[in-house]
């Protein structure tokens, strides 16, 4: 059967917002979708999609119950729908990127694809703001490789009399971080720079460095599911161990830390080379209640004291 067959017998046949997440869920595991760009699974992903495509907050079901999904739609109502369901289906788009909205910490942000979808385990580090790992409210923040700006403005909500710094090293994902910024009115604590890692900030002291660079090493890359293609291979590939920027981040990061600062950088699966390409590095996995996995602490003392050893 062709897609428009689908597409015309679910306008004319269906009517209420479960009819339309049924089909659409039956759709999605018909062609084998990858999830991870916000939901993990086809029903919460169909659920989301129902509620964009009818200008629905995302927090209905939680004031309301179950029972807005017998709600009725009008025709134009199923049409739209079926129609995303199908873009979806047919561009193996990830949502968010359909939509133009992904949440981080609670936020709405605007993306598309310029910048990565926001995914990072750094949510439950902000939002518990970093204890006990950090001690006090540091006052100077970097977000290093900060992409669509979401790590950066989520640590501002956190730290609220922080300036944060977000840089990256592509012009595009720094426009798209500039609206999320002026979005949620933080252009005043928030800055936006270009800056290839730390090249630009010569003279900066920061208490809290934050990072999710690129960290997909090269076997994963190549095993990456459509959907995660369609993101910017400059923000996923570092090299043959997706430790690329890492070493250049920990020979360098001592730098810019004040004396009690502290960096934290996620490097996902890439963990299992840390120690290898890293030998006497002191640093702490952290520990992650939520789920989620590949962030380490170092402290400017540990980065010091490794970059002065004979290599």
């Amino acid at each position: 059967m062709t897609d428009k067959f689908y597409l015309d017998e679910a306008i004319a046949d269906l009517h209420s917002m479960l009819d339309m997440v049924r089909w659409a869920v039956s759709r999605f595991n018909d062609a084998e979708l990858f999830y991870g760009h916000g939901t993990d699974n086809a029903w919460d992903e169909a659920v989301s999609l129902v509620f964009y495509a009818l200008h629905l907050p995302h927090t209905l079901t939680s004031q309301t119950g179950d029972g807005v999904f017998a709600a009725r739609l009008t025709k134009s109502e199923r049409s739209k729908v079926a129609e995303l369901v199908l873009q979806r289906v047919q561009t193996r788009l990830p949502l968010p990127y359909i939509t133009h909205e992904a949440w981080f910490c609670e936020l709405p942000f605007y993306v598309d694809e310029r910048v990565l979808i926001p995914r990072s385990p750094f949510a439950e580090l902000i939002q518990s703001k970093f204890v006990p790992h950090l001690e006090g409210n540091p006052t100077r923040i970097l977000d290093m490789c900060t992409g669509g700006g979401c790590i950066a403005i989520a640590l501002a909500y956190a730290f609220d009399e922080a300036q944060v710094d977000a840089v990256d090293i592509s012009g595009d994902a720094l426009a798209v971080a500039e609206l999320n910024i002026e979005e949620h009115g933080l252009s005043e604590r928030v800055f936006p720079l270009y800056s290839d890692l730390f090249s630009q900030l010569e003279g900066q002291q920061y208490d809290l460095i934050v990072s999710n660079p690129p960290y997909v090493d090269a076997e994963d890359m190549a095993d990456l599911p459509v959907e995660f293609q369609h993101e910017p291979e400059l923000a996923l590939a570092a090299g043959n161990d997706g430790l690329d920027l890492v070493e250049i981040m920990i020979a360098r990061a001592g730098n810019y830390l004040t004396e009690q600062g502290v960096m934290f950088v996620e490097v996902g699966n890439s963990l299992v080379h840390m120690e290898s390409r890293f030998p006497g590095l002191d640093i702490e996995w952290v520990e992650l209640a939520q789920g989620g996995h590949g962030i380490f602490a170092v402290t400017k003392a540990a980065l010091d004291s490794y970059n002065q050893q004979d290599k």
